[in-house]
């Protein structure tokens, strides 16, 4: 919820609140083909100095790449490098290959960024995204309804395409990985398509399950064409990590949630069963990896170094003013946290509890 306060009782998180919000409106007037000029507005007007403005073509990708929530794909991105080094590690590793890397990250963030362009539309759509919403590309007119529809058609397709590929080149069986993807694609539309299921309070079991296990899973038994379910154990670090940035947007939306008649996890368990759900979600994954680096190796204590910061996110979602910054920097955390993971599990001679040896 955000809410002002006056200049006098500023201080340095609200400042940093101020900075974001003007960081936000220039990037609004930019996507809207303005630019700030003496304090004046014009369109299409150059600077003193003599430089022109971007091309509207420019422009207008960038507002399309804005649109994409790019904040958020480390929530898929990380899960996939995760599953990719896990699979580097396994006893098939000779048949590891870059090009499989490469077209699984694409197929799967390119899944992740039509889905976030289908949950703004239903957003805006259902009227849930509305003037005080952190999502600002159909409030704000910055991309038409129909041009939102037309970039997640694109997505989809350009996945589609890269899954076609991707089952071309991998080892796996073709029903194995058409069986995750198509699943995949399939939640992420109907999170908030079709069934919806963001509105009837199980988007929160959708994202722990897809941003994790399948993810991590999907990536591993590309590289190797082995389906090896016990991979999904080292997905649920991340996964708690991620549903906390879910969370966190859920509970700072619990109010406009609620006057638009949806049901989420936020609003069923209250504002201060939030902050403990919260808590535990950011925290947990520390808790295992300071038991896996006392356990199996030194590496695991890797990812504490982020702890400080997990901290302060947890401090600010405590805060009213300073909620709205939450999900972005949980996200920003996600990314650092899962990559120190990703590094541990590459240099650790032995790896928790699952470990392929070459017999």
């Amino acid at each position: 919820m955000e809410t002002s306060q006056s200049p006098a009782s500023e201080n340095p998180l609200q400042q940093q609140q101020q900075y974001q919000e003007d960081e936000d409106e220039d990037h609004l007037l930019k996507a809207n083909g303005k630019v700030q000029t003496n304090g004046k507005s014009g369109r299409g007007t150059s600077t003193g100095s003599g430089t022109s403005m971007p091309p509207a073509t420019f422009m207008k990708l960038k507002t399309y790449l804005l649109a994409l929530r790019p904040w958020s794909l480390s929530a898929s991105l990380v899960p996939t490098l995760l599953g990719s080094a896990l699979a580097y590690r396994s006893q098939w590793s000779a048949e590891f290959s870059l090009v499989t890397f490469f077209l699984t990250a694409f197929t799967v963030v390119t899944v992740h960024c039509a889905g976030n362009v289908v949950n703004t539309y239903f957003d805006f759509i259902k009227g849930i995204d509305k003037q005080k919403a952190d999502d600002r590309t159909l409030v704000d007119h910055i991309l038409t309804k129909d041009e939102v529809v037309s970039l997640g058609a694109i997505l989809y397709l350009a996945g589609c395409g890269g899954f076609v590929f991707l089952a071309v080149l991998s080892p796996a069986k073709m029903e194995h990985l058409a069986l995750i993807y198509f699943g995949g694609l399939s939640s992420s539309f109907l999170y908030t398509g079709g069934i919806g299921f963001k509105y009837i309070a199980l988007g929160d079991l959708v994202i722990l399950i897809l941003f994790g296990p399948i993810s991590v899973l999907f990536a591993f038994m590309s590289q190797t064409g082995h389906v090896d379910w016990t991979t999904m154990g080292y997905a649920i670090p991340l996964a708690l990590n991620t549903e906390a940035i879910l969370h966190s947007n859920n509970t700072r939306d619990a109010e406009n949630d609620q006057r638009a008649g949806i049901v989420t996890l936020a609003i069923l368990i209250g504002r201060t069963a939030s902050h403990v759900l919260y808590a535990m979600l950011l925290f947990t994954p520390y808790s295992i990896f300071f038991i896996f680096g006392l356990k199996y190796s030194i590496w695991f204590l890797l990812p504490l170094i982020t702890l400080p910061q997990a901290f302060q996110i947890e401090k600010r979602f405590r805060n009213d003013y300073t909620m709205h910054l939450v999900p972005r920097q949980t996200a920003k955390l996600n990314f650092f946290f899962g990559i120190l993971y990703i590094v541990a599990c590459c240099c650790a001679q032995q790896l928790p509890t699952f470990v392929w040896r070459k017999h």
